[in-house]
């Protein structure tokens, strides 16, 4: 019996590959780092979706399809209850999603996320949501839904290039979660819904926020070994370091890094946050000399988030706007397997005596 299936090899895709020993990420051919520095959301969206869906149009015209999605998915939003957390709104106004198979579901999925997430955060800060423009891109109106103005290129493409990172890593819990229940014909909203559950547990999808506080706590270089050394006296887990697959560098925490640079204003907060990353790293060879712990995508996901002023609660819902890409293609590729899945388990429980 293998616990965490890391060993069990559940399905076949083409979607993409996690090479865990030599730290690469390929999506559908692309290696991450050349995706996120050259494509934009509706392209990635084009690329996980060929050859899932008959009826996909060329990408320009998926884009355009998508702006008009988010104008007509605006109407749930009064729908969805308020004082719930953002993941739990998103999941929510997902939910209330028609539910099927087709492109359009997948669309729709796509298209909702900002919309949701924006007006959600908006809620919680006392203000009223912004209707969608879909005469812009995607990761551009995702920030002028949230912040009321136009963002610039550069911060539109930092957001694109944080989406398009995070859009496919094999079969991780929440992907996972999404094809069993897609391989029981249950629609994509549904095997949406399953996914952002999954996702919504902090072993999975909790990590970017607490990075931040971890910075926050440790407050000046000088401080960082000091607090390092306390935090893994007492136990602690050290946000945005090691991966249950990675054993060297997760190749996504370079392409952020290198997001995250591009954006005016960030060279002190990413100085320091270098500063820290150092130390981190090297407490944690001392402490476990056997194991290579290294940074994970959550460390700059914080960073580039953070610097799109984009609230720390609402980190993991954003991540989700970028996986749902990966969950329906992954959908529609379990479906076309045609077998549900259905695995074995080992009975421990008492045994009742036979007369």
């Amino acid at each position: 019996m293998d616990s965490g299936l890391e060993n069990v090899v559940a399905a076949e895709t083409v979607l993409s590959d996690v090479d865990g020993q030599n730290g690469r990420l390929v999506i559908r051919g692309w290696p991450v780092e050349l995706l996120a520095a050259s494509m934009a959301y509706e392209d990635t969206a084009h690329l996980l979706w060929q050859g899932f869906f008959e009826d996909l149009p060329a990408a320009q015209a998926l884009a355009a399809r998508l702006g008009a999605a988010r104008a007509d998915v605006f109407d749930y939003v009064r729908k969805i209850p308020r004082g719930l957390d953002t993941v739990s709104q998103l999941r929510t106004g997902w939910s209330l999603l028609p539910d099927d198979e087709s492109l359009d579901a997948a669309i729709r999925l796509a298209a909702a996320a900002p919309v949701f997430i924006a007006a959600a955060i908006r809620a919680e800060q006392g203000r009223a949501p912004l209707a969608p423009d879909a005469s812009i891109s995607h990761s551009a109106d995702f920030l002028r839904m949230l912040t009321g103005k136009m963002p610039s290129e550069a911060e539109a493409r930092a957001l694109d290039a944080y989406l398009v990172t995070v859009s496919d890593h094999g079969l991780n819990a929440s992907t996972f979660t999404a094809r069993v229940v897609a391989s029981t014909r249950a629609g994509l909203v549904s095997a949406a819904v399953a996914g952002i559950s999954a996702l919504k547990g902090p072993l999975h999808g909790g990590a970017p926020g607490p990075v931040l506080d971890m910075i926050d706590e440790i407050g000046t270089p000088e401080n960082a070994e000091a607090w390092i050394d306390a935090a893994l006296a007492r136990g602690d887990r050290l946000m945005g370091f090691g991966h249950r697959v990675y054993r060297v560098r997760d190749p996504r925490a370079d392409a952020l890094k290198a997001a995250v640079a591009r954006l005016p204003g960030t060279s002190g907060r990413i100085a320091f946050a270098e500063q820290i990353e150092r130390a981190v790293l090297g407490r944690l060879a001392k402490k476990y000399p056997s194991r290579k712990l290294e940074t994970n995508v959550e460390f700059y996901t914080a960073l580039l988030l953070e610097a799109l002023g984009i609230p720390r609660a609402a980190f993991t819902a954003v991540f989700a706007t970028g996986r749902v890409l990966g969950w329906t293609a992954h959908a529609r590729e379990q479906v076309a397997e045609g077998r549900i899945i259905r695995p074995r388990s080992v009975y421990r429980g008492p045994v009742p005596e036979l007369a």
